[in-house]
C-alpha cells in the first residue's frame, strides 16, 4: 500500500473535486486517459454566461452536475454513450439547461467551464479553485 502524506492528500481532494470520486491516489495516477478525453480537455476553457446565452436559446446547452467531471461527461455525450447518459440524466446529473438555471446564471454570473460537443455546448459551474499544497 502506501502512506497517506499531505501531498496526496492534496491530490486526492482535487481528484475528487474535478474527477469525479476517486478515492485511489495510485488508480487516479495509473489510469490513462483516452485520447478523446485529451483532445476535449484540451477544448475546455472558462466562458461568461453572457457568451453562452446564444446557446441557450436554442437548446443547445447540457449542464453538468458539480460531481461529476465535465470532461468525461463531453467524451460520453461524443461517443454516444447512451446508457451513462441515460443515467445521468435520470440522476438530475444531467440536463438541458431549463430557464430557471439561466435567470440564476444572469443574475450570478457565475464561473463556468464548457466544452463543445456539436451539436451541444456541455456546461459547467466551478463554485470553487482546488487548494494545492
Amino acid at each position: 500500500m502506501y502512506r497517506k502524506t499531505a501531498r496526496m492528500a492534496a491530490c486526492l481532494e482535487f481528484c475528487r473535486r474535478y474527477h469525479g470520486a476517486a478515492s485511489d491516489p495510485v488508480t487516479v495516477m495509473t489510469t490513462q486517459p483516452s485520447p478523446l478525453y485529451l483532445k476535449l480537455l484540451g477544448e475546455t476553457a472558462r466562458i461568461r454566461w453572457q457568451e453562452l446565452q446564444p446557446f441557450f436559446a436554442r437548446g443547445a446547452l447540457l449542464w453538468v452536475a458539480a460531481e461529476l467531471d465535465l470532461v468525461a461527461v463531453a467524451e460520453a455525450v461524443a461517443q454516444d454513450d447512451r446508457s451513462q447518459v441515460a443515467a445521468w440524466l435520470a440522476g438530475s446529473q444531467l440536463a438541458v439547461v431549463a430557464t430557471p438555471r439561466a435567470e440564476d446564471w444572469l443574475q450570478r454570473d457565475p464561473e463556468l467551464w464548457a466544452v463543445v460537443v456539436a451539436p451541444w455546448v456541455v456546461i459547467q459551474e466551478r463554485s470553487g479553485k482546488p487548494q494545492l499544497h
